[in-house]
């Protein structure tokens, strides 16, 4: 048995649909379902039940899920648990940080930083949410700063800030105002930022405007955060973004660009810290340990 066809397997059995779990492994879906049918005829046990809509989990199959999860969890951590076990005694570790964080946040993270300092060096590393958790989840990253949700079971979440968002409206069109009502939205155009940056709960609150009245939409790729405040300033749509000025989301801001508070609506984007579970009772004990004395409050704008 390979290491690949426990991959083939557990994707398959998240997805529950061969196509689906093909373009998650980048390869053809026949090629797929011929690696689960070899590695049925060697374990001399059927894992799938399929018909032409469905596909579903045999006995069989249920339980080798949590043992094909566990071996690749354990193989996943070779390297990380190596690199920390031929470690020099005071380690260099990375600290993932999204986009737009918030200086508050940021001073806690200089705190966590100077509280550790004896034993390790923390170092921050930029990136999406996405790819800062999928790397802390590799052991590439020691802990992570990430927009919420995060739906990983392998990984310990700390809720450690909430922060109030705003709608981000045309100046001209709002002058004066110090509030706007999602209703007086409902005729412009919802412009979200770019797909590729943006954390899952945007697609939540894309959802939500849709369900409250406002359907008109404006899709924008490669373009980061300046080509959404561009639109705005123009005049056609509008946006939402955290509404504390400090926040660093405001340096994308355009001269005829203001964000208002809602009346009727109290949209909110949650940060939490994420680590590995199996690594605060290891190599990262007081790294954690720290971290949850740091950020045992959580910040509120």
């Amino acid at each position: 048995m390979e290491m690949l066809h426990l991959r083939y397997f557990v994707a398959v059995a998240e997805e529950l649909n061969f196509s689906a779990a093909a373009r998650k492994l980048h390869m053809a879906a026949s090629p797929l379902s011929q690696r689960i049918k070899d590695l049925e005829h060697e374990l001399g046990q059927q894992l799938f039940d399929r018909s032409t809509h469905h596909v579903t989990l045999t006995p069989a199959g249920e339980a080798l899920l949590p043992l094909a999860r566990d071996v690749l969890e354990r193989v996943g951590a070779i390297p990380w648990k190596l690199a920390e076990a031929t470690a020099p005694r005071r380690s260099t570790l990375f600290l993932g940080m999204p986009a737009g964080v918030h200086p508050d946040l940021r001073d806690r993270v200089n705190a966590l930083a100077e509280r550790v300092g004896a034993r390790y060096e923390l170092k921050r590393w930029p990136g999406t949410t996405a790819d800062l958790v999928q790397g802390v989840h590799e052991g590439k990253l020691a802990l992570t700063l990430a927009r919420l949700p995060v739906t990983d079971p392998a990984l310990a979440q700390l809720p450690v800030m909430s922060e109030r968002l705003g709608a981000v409206v045309p100046a001209e069109q709002f002058a004066g105002r110090d509030s706007v009502s999602l209703a007086e939205l409902a005729e412009f155009p919802y412009v979200a930022p770019p797909g590729e940056i943006t954390p899952a709960y945007f697609d939540q609150l894309d959802h939500q405007l849709h369900e409250l009245g406002v359907r008109k939409r404006i899709r924008l790729s490669n373009t980061g955060y300046g080509g959404t405040s561009e639109v705005i300033s123009s005049g056609e749509a509008f946006s939402i973004s955290m509404l504390d000025e400090r926040s660093p989301m405001h340096g994308y801001r355009l001269d005829n660009v203001i964000v208002l508070p809602f009346t009727d609506f109290r949209p909110q984007l949650d940060t939490g810290l994420l680590w590995r579970h199996d690594r605060a009772d290891g190599d990262l004990r007081g790294l954690v340990a720290a971290a949850k004395e740091i950020f045992a409050e959580p910040i509120t704008t």
